[in-house]
């Protein structure tokens, strides 16, 4: 009877044990595979929280695109004056330095003034249903640095897996503004240059370069 016991209770224990084993292998694979997945988006550059005013308080974004700016300010001081200057109207969801550092002015949900006349799509008033990013500098000048490229990117990519935006809708002001003329040719409209297109190649042909490879 007593030998009968000993073999139950070591089998109870044989399987408590496997149990606790099998337990803890999974526990560490859940927990690898979460580093992993967040491992992806690891912010790499400093983020500041610099709000602007500038935006539709009673709207809401519907977030289908993308449009790329540049500031054309000596510094990304004088841009971030400007953009949270209530006399100025004019807003964007971001800014991001030469160094890499954003400035996150606005959630990607919240309407920010940046699109002004603009047409993506057939869809005019961009400012409802597009993020607006400034690079600082001016590209006419000077190229975005590689700073500027890898933080945009890093932003943009979860905006892009949370929104489903697909990359024909990630634009410049100039194509959006020149939409905008095509349609209204009669209307006055001063055009936008901002990012050029050899900067804005530059910086889409990275972004589907890192988005290939987190999909691998």
């Amino acid at each position: 009877m007593i030998r009968q016991l000993s073999k139950v209770s070591i089998g109870i224990i044989a399987v408590i044990v496997l149990f606790a084993v099998i337990s803890i292998t999974f526990l560490l694979r859940m927990s690898s595979d979460m580093s992993s997945a967040s491992s992806e988006f690891v912010c790499h550059y400093k983020v500041v929280n610099y709000p602007t005013p500038n935006i539709d308080p009673d709207s809401t974004n519907k977030v289908l695109g993308v449009i790329l700016h540049h500031t054309a300010e000596p510094t990304a001081e004088s841009a971030l004056k400007i953009l949270s200057s209530p006399e100025k109207k004019v807003g964007t969801h971001v800014v991001i330095d030469t160094d890499g550092t954003r400035y996150v002015m606005a959630e990607p949900t919240v309407v920010a003034y940046h699109a002004g006349y603009s047409i993506l799509n057939g869809l005019e008033g961009c400012n409802y249903f597009t993020i607006g990013i400034e690079f600082q500098g001016n590209t006419l000048k000077a190229p975005l640095t590689e700073e500027q490229i890898e933080s945009g990117t890093e932003y943009l990519i979860p905006i892009i897996n949370t929104y489903n935006i697909p990359l024909e809708n990630i634009v410049t002001h100039q194509m959006i503004r020149n939409a905008y003329k095509e349609k209204y040719p009669n209307k006055r409209c001063s055009g936008k240059v901002d990012i050029t297109q050899t900067e804005y190649q530059r910086f889409m042909n990275h972004l589907r370069k890192i988005m290939t490879a987190n999909n691998d």
